[in-house]
């Protein structure tokens, strides 16, 4: 595994955004693992494509992930379900930024309806060359996060 492969998925609602990304990252020289739909023309329920996605980043087995639905929000929220996933619904770069630097995101989420594949190219070349801050504040903050995926939070109830 590099920092140059990454896996990705969509619904239905998200492929042909999807194919549109995979396409411009091929030609930046990112290996991609195509995790599904194969179509747009057959619905298809979107927790299974961000568990596919959200799984391999949670097994180590990628360091990186897409995930594209019609609104973003679906995937997201799917995502977050798995341990050690810090997936990100990014709407413009500065924001795709910030979640890398601040957050550690490991997941790209996107949607289809309200980010044109101009707008997704640099929305993800932004989330891809932002490396996550050094400084303590953060790291503490995104351990903090890790630590809730236990069964119960220290301090929430």
């Amino acid at each position: 595994m590099t920092k140059k492969e990454i896996a990705i998925a969509s619904d239905h609602g998200g492929y042909e955004l999807k194919q549109k990304l995979i396409s411009y990252l091929k030609n930046k020289r990112y290996k991609i693992q195509d995790l599904g739909t194969k179509s747009a023309q057959k619905r298809v329920d979107y927790p299974e494509y961000a568990a596919r996605v959200a799984l391999a980043i949670s097994s180590g087995a990628f360091s990186q992930g897409i995930l594209i639905c019609s609104s973003g929000v679906g995937m997201s929220i799917a995502a977050n379900r798995f341990p050690n996933v810090r997936a990100s619904l990014c709407y413009n770069p500065k924001i795709a930024q910030h979640t890398r630097k601040h957050n550690f995101s490991n997941i790209l989420c996107l949607g289809a309806q309200f980010t044109d594949a101009p707008n997704a190219q640099k929305i993800t070349r932004a989330w891809l060359k932002t490396p996550p801050s050094r400084e303590k504040r953060h790291k503490k903050r995104v351990s903090m996060i890790e630590e809730i995926n236990f069964p119960r939070c220290p301090g929430c109830f």
